[in-house]
């Protein structure tokens, strides 16, 4: 029911290990994985307890014999119940597992409300197993447009938030309020990357204010009718070859972070310097703290700023950066510190 919300469940394998109560599951489509997995980890089904550790599997499928309390492939109804949970087993089907769901306990968990969007009172106890259970999810909102207020209307444009939130999923339409500067609408390319969005960015201080990221009431975003006055505050970017998603399994989905003061370069040219990064990046403000080159790849890097505000900026301003002989910068996020 929890991980639903995401895509179709294939098949899900429960088992204790290293005195720890651990699931595999296995989606239908990785990208599916990699999206329950951002917006997952570190959830609790309860508040404050039962806390999701998710990561991916080395596993690329599951193998399930039975179809019990322990192991189901939701794909067969003809599997015996069995009674027993059968030996992990690896094969070659392109879709990933995710690992380590549950690590805590369920016990003293009754009476919670459940913080993973769960109307409050839903989580049920039989008094005979002491079992507890959790009602069908309805899913993330079908919605994929975004309310975003609190901005700085003298540094805001609709490139700058198609940018930030492209980080988290293809940005199909922005629209800056025309007689409300402050308040923007961003139109992602679905319901679960508009999730994504506002799990990372709601809050990030963008331009000296914190940012405010909700679901908008409006489904899609309209584009000014001809002769209308917009002022360039309403654009499409539905056909922008800046998409960082555009092919499905692609590494990009594994390697996106939350706002952080340390970015990943690539795509570095090789008569670019150490010397032209930090020039580059101090004259858009930032304050460069540390830098370093991969080691195997010169045309990767790491470079820590100031704070995680200045890496935002940098990130807007310098992500798709000409350097010339049709070499462009890529700029995200990192998980590093250097």
């Amino acid at each position: 029911q929890i991980f639903s919300k995401f895509g179709y469940v294939l098949k899900i394998i429960m088992f204790n290990k290293n005195s720890k109560f651990q699931a595999l599951l296995q989606y239908a489509d990785s990208t599916n994985a990699y999206y329950a997995k951002m917006s997952l980890d570190g959830q609790s089904i309860y508040t404050g307890c039962c806390t999701l550790h998710i990561d991916f599997s080395k596993l690329t499928s599951l193998k399930v014999k039975y179809n019990n309390d322990k192991s189901r492939d939701f794909t067969r109804t003809d599997l015996p119940f069995g009674d027993g949970q059968q030996p992990l087993d690896a094969s070659s089907a392109a879709a990933f597992a995710i690992q380590n769901t549950i690590v805590t306990s369920y016990a003293g968990a009754a009476g919670f409300a459940p913080s993973l969007g769960y109307p409050q009172g839903a989580v049920n106890q039989s008094a005979a197993s002491g079992q507890m259970t959790i009602p069908a999810v309805s899913g993330i909102p079908g919605n994929s447009v975004l309310l975003v207020s609190n901005l700085n209307p003298e540094a805001i444009t609709p490139y700058g938030l198609f940018i930030l939130f492209g980080v988290y999923g293809n940005v199909h339409r922005v629209k800056i309020m025309f007689k409300k500067r402050g308040i923007a609408l961003v139109q992602m390319a679905d319901a679960t990357q508009a999730q994504l969005a506002i799990n990372h960015l709601n809050g990030q201080r963008l331009y000296g204010r914190v940012m405010h990221t909700t679901f908008s009431k409006y489904q899609t975003i309209q584009l000014p009718r001809e002769g209308q006055e917009d002022k360039g505050l309403t654009k499409d970017f539905s056909n922008s070859p800046l998409h960082r998603f555009k092919n499905p399994g692609s590494k990009n989905f594994q390697n996106i972070f939350p706002p952080s003061a340390t970015l990943h370069l690539s795509n570095i040219p090789p008569f670019v310097t150490v010397d032209d990064l930090k020039n580059l990046f101090a004259s858009k403000g930032s304050t460069v703290k540390g830098f370093r080159f991969f080691p195997k790849d010169c045309k990767m890097a790491l470079i820590q700023l100031g704070s995680v505000e200045e890496a935002v900026h940098a990130l807007i301003e310098l992500h798709n950066h000409d350097f010339g002989e049709k070499h462009h910068l890529r700029v995200s996020f990192s998980k590093s510190i250097i």
